[in-house]
């Protein structure tokens, strides 16, 4: 049975980035943490969403020792060893599929009583867990249904890695901060924002979600 506390939401967002997915979440109503390994991408996130708390943790390591303080998780592990992009290009070195987002579907298969959402790319291999839903670019494995919707991706998406391009992405997400973000040696300025779930796809998700408990029609 999922417990939820109506009044007010506690939500965890792991791995969370610049906060995409929850960009349109009414923070009113609901109490959002973020975390986010990367200090860098935490202290853009932090002045963004100055009403939210922001934690800089191994999101794995947080969610076994907190998950059952939260009505409702979305968890976006790491995505890039599972993208097929990583088996395209010349300098692309063999790299081991990171598969801890199945290993977080079943801790909270068997552990937690909330509602949840785990999101991914499209993977080069058959996802070994079937996921409830492709939208897009994404896989989502969630405790609830999640019904069709499309985000048209701009042009040269995938290949786009300029300081232009990036202002671009910005603005289709209609997310800004100063500056560009660069972590784990990469040097495209791109890479964060495509690593976001656009905020109308994050916000259909969870509206689904509130839907499956009759919080919304």
């Amino acid at each position: 049975m999922i417990l939820i506390n109506y009044s007010v939401m506690k939500i965890l967002v792991g791995c969370a980035g610049i906060g995409g997915e929850s960009e349109k979440w009414d923070d009113g109503s609901n109490k959002i943490t973020h975390v986010e390994i990367d200090p860098k991408i935490a202290k853009v996130l932090e002045k963004r969403k100055p009403n939210r708390n922001v934690v800089v943790d191994d999101a794995f390591e947080y969610l076994l020792k907190n998950y059952q303080k939260y009505d409702f998780i979305w968890f976006s592990p790491p995505c890039q060893s599972n993208s097929r992009m990583i088996r395209s290009g010349r300098n692309r070195k063999p790299r081991f599929p990171d598969l801890r987002l199945y290993e977080v579907k079943i801790f909270l298969d068997f552990n937690f009583d909330g509602g949840y959402v785990i999101e991914n790319v499209v993977p080069y291999y058959e996802p070994l867990i079937k996921p409830t839903v492709k939208l897009g670019r994404h896989l989502f494995w969630a405790s609830f249904e999640i019904e069709q919707f499309e985000v048209k991706q701009p042009k040269g998406f995938i290949t786009t890695g300029t300081i232009k391009g990036a202002e671009r992405l910005k603005k289709w997400l209609g997310i800004d901060y100063v500056g560009n973000i660069y972590y784990n040696g990469n040097h495209d300025p791109c890479q964060v924002l495509r690593n976001c779930v656009h905020p109308d796809l994050g916000l259909h998700v969870f509206d689904c979600f509130k839907r499956s408990l009759n919080l919304i029609k």
